[in-house]
């Protein structure tokens, strides 16, 4: 049984560290906002996303809950996204006739999932790729298109929503799309929803890697609070493997960040030191102290 004062500790390093540990915004290529299909640059599209309002619309929705949707799966199975909640959840929107941005974006995504998973874990939370050109965006048809390009993770869901949700459910995740006559204008877009069911982040662009996605997952893994059920030293110890963990843009692999363990070695035995003084004056004030008349 950890003691309640250890375990408040504990729990205060891992946010003060999962917070400390997450490295400065640093200056890189700004990533590909929107995603405009071929023909939308040549005067012959209808129209085109104003990247502004969308990328204004994408940020108002940080911090809300995400609605109780009912889709599809794969397998045309009804999924609420409720179910979903309890885990840190990605979430992103794309067309299966797409033959250009969204295959490249699923790719990458991919690839950063798969590096993330490596880290992380695939238990620790999911992704659902959402085909918002309905009625064409079907079960079957988003079955084939994860099929076509290997996409087999057991924590990663392909979902068909019905067209007379469609609007709300875009609306509630802050995704913008325009249709053209050559495809659609949209966000490149993936939207992280935490633990409670509340939008956390968006990430923008076609290309990620595995630092884009993981360092914001472990800070909702590191920083949400344990479950009773699961509060044992096993599950203390693994979030804290978890945080020591830091992206290698060389290597593009992930390893134990070891200062980070010395941090917290180095926390705790304060905290325990004065734990322990005032646990000794405590005593010291009763043994001092005359008994009343």
């Amino acid at each position: 049984m950890i003691h309640p004062l250890i375990r408040a500790a504990v729990a205060a390093a891992l946010v003060f560290l999962s917070n400390a540990a997450l490295p400065a915004d640093q200056l890189a290529e700004k990533p590909k906002l929107t995603a405009r299909p071929q023909g939308a640059q040549t005067g012959i599209a209808l129209t085109t996303l104003d990247e502004k309002v969308a990328y204004q619309l994408s940020q108002d929705v940080i911090g809300k809950p995400v609605g109780d949707f009912v889709l599809l799966d794969r397998q045309g199975r009804p999924v609420e996204l409720s179910r979903y909640r309890g885990k840190p959840l990605l979430v992103n929107f794309m067309y299966t006739a797409c033959f250009q941005v969204c295959p490249t974006t699923t790719r990458n995504l991919q690839k950063a999932v798969e590096g993330t998973v490596g880290v992380l874990g695939a238990s620790r939370f999911n992704v659902i790729s959402i085909g918002f050109n309905q009625p064409f965006d079907t079960p079957q048809a988003l079955k084939n298109f994860s099929a076509q390009y290997g996409i087999h993770l057991p924590n990663w869901e392909f979902l068909s929503p019905s067209p007379a949700v469609l609007n709300d459910l875009t609306r509630n995740f802050g995704f913008s799309y325009v249709a053209t006559v050559a495809g659609f204008d949209h966000l490149n877009q993936v939207t992280m929803v935490d633990a409670e069911g509340k939008i956390f982040r968006q990430v923008y662009g076609e290309k990620f890697t595995p630092a884009d996605l993981a360092e914001p997952l472990k800070a909702m893994i590191t920083g949400s609070d344990i479950p009773p059920e699961t509060g044992t030293l096993t599950e203390i110890m693994e979030r804290v493997r978890i945080l020591c963990s830091v992206y290698d843009p060389v290597t593009g692999r992930y390893r134990t960040n070891y200062s980070v363990y010395f941090m917290i070695a180095g926390f705790l035995t304060f905290v325990t030191f004065m734990i322990y003084l005032s646990i000794n004056v405590w005593r010291s004030q009763r043994r001092t102290k005359t008994p009343s008349a």
